[in-house]
């Protein structure tokens, strides 16, 4: 067994896209019309462009906003991305003029960090020394 789909909850579709395309440098995998402006909307790495999915999923069930804000408002990530090197990652995120909520950060062998990805979630990315 392996994860093969996971999801984020986004409050606008197109921009999500842009988000994670343009700016993080994912790549669109699927882009399908469900009816009305809802899309089937799926990025994956460029690095592994078979493997698992993000889906960019449209944020209108109730239960979505409390669960975000009390997430966010914790300073908890939704998600966790991994990288080679958190530092270099934040900085050309950083450059990029993505918003971070916690610096690099070493605890062990892992660094991490922590990013808003403008569509009402926080993310970490992580690596291992």
């Amino acid at each position: 067994m392996k994860i093969h789909l996971t999801s984020v909850f986004v409050d606008d579709q197109a921009k999500a896209l842009r988000f994670y395309t343009d700016v993080l440098g994912f790549v669109k995998k699927h882009d399908v019309p469900l009816g009305g402006t809802d899309r089937w909307l799926t990025v994956a790495s460029p690095e592994e462009p078979e493997g698992t999915e993000l889906l960019l999923e449209p944020s209108h069930h109730p239960a979505v906003k409390p669960y975000r804000d009390a997430l966010v408002a914790d300073g908890i990530p939704l998600a966790v991305f991994a990288v080679d090197d958190v530092r270099a990652e934040y900085e050309r995120l950083r450059e990029r003029g993505v918003r971070f909520t916690q610096e690099p950060l070493e605890m062990g062998p892992v660094t991490t960090a922590v990013f808003d990805d403008t569509c009402g979630n926080l993310i970490q990315i992580a690596s291992q020394a």
